[in-house]
């Protein structure tokens, strides 16, 4: 069955909504690096061919995905959460509070958010949750690639202050390369000291 990319975006437009922004957060599972959030607002009717979850997407895809949105969007926002305070709130704390930063970063202020997952975030604007929602609406599915290409985009340039664990090619996730390294050299200041395979 076809998705309807703009679902979700139709239904709070008839709800009376006018500014829908799409929420989601890439980095959640990674041993280094921060946590990062993108909130997404586009016009009603916009539309963008080939637009899916981020993981689903080749990284040449993203790239090229990235730069469409960014061409289409009425607003961008990003939400970004450094390891320290990762391991001082937990992940799933870092992961709501880089979504509020994005939200906050957005002009105009939407008046409804469509949120990745099974978790809100504290704001005064009515919102909804939706489990995979970066693959059926096309604000979240957005949301998640300019998430996703951001942190790569800093992870890259990680690994050119620590070349030697590899960050350019596995993000920062838990990699046997990665683990490797961090056994051999230790930490960096951009891992998280709290998660199993860190500390």
């Amino acid at each position: 069955m076809e998705i309807d990319w703009r679902g979700f975006e139709n239904n709070a437009r008839r709800a009376g909504y006018k500014i829908i922004a799409g929420i989601d957060e890439a980095g959640r599972g990674p041993l280094a690096g921060p946590v990062v959030a993108a909130a997404v607002i586009f016009p009603e009717g916009a539309d963008i061919p080939g637009i899916n979850d981020s993981k689903k997407l080749t990284p040449a895809k993203r790239e090229k995905l990235y730069g469409q949105i960014y061409e289409k969007a009425i607003s961008i926002g990003l939400g970004i959460i450094d390891p320290t305070e990762i391991d001082k709130i937990n992940i799933l704390q870092a992961s709501l509070l880089s979504m509020q930063i994005a939200v906050a970063n957005l002009y105009p202020r939407p008046d409804y958010l469509l949120i990745d997952g099974t978790f809100t975030i504290r704001s005064s604007i009515p919102q909804k949750a939706i489990k995979k929602g970066d693959s059926q609406s096309l604000s979240i599915a957005a949301a998640s690639i300019i998430a996703k290409v951001s942190r790569d985009r800093l992870m890259k340039r990680y690994s050119e202050d620590f070349p030697e664990y590899g960050f350019h090619k596995h993000m920062g996730y838990g990699t046997r390369m990665h683990r490797e390294a961090i056994r051999a050299l230790g930490p960096t200041h951009i891992h998280r000291k709290t998660f199993r395979g860190v500390k």
